[in-house]
């Protein structure tokens, strides 16, 4: 579920094909994603889910694996 909510928001915010991106797709080197970029794709997610990703730890968010671990952190659901 989170993957795949967060491959709609990716594709929103960058204008791709959600089949261009998988768990180990980078945000700067593949997407071409800046820092702001990024922030409002956490921002969305925020909205989206309720959560809150902190600072720490959206610097830490380099794939979209990263940040699938980090919103299963957010809504409690760490595998």
């Amino acid at each position: 579920m989170e993957f795949d909510l967060l491959k709609r928001i990716i594709a929103e915010e960058m204008g791709l094909d959600t089949d261009e991106i998988t768990m180990d797709t980078t945000f700067e080197e593949d997407l071409g994603a800046d820092s702001l970029d990024v922030t409002s794709i956490i921002m969305a997610l925020e909205e989206e889910l309720d959560i809150e990703i902190s600072d720490d730890d959206a610097v830490e968010i380099k794939t979209v694996g990263d940040a699938v671990d980090k919103i299963k952190a957010a809504l409690g659901n760490e595998d």
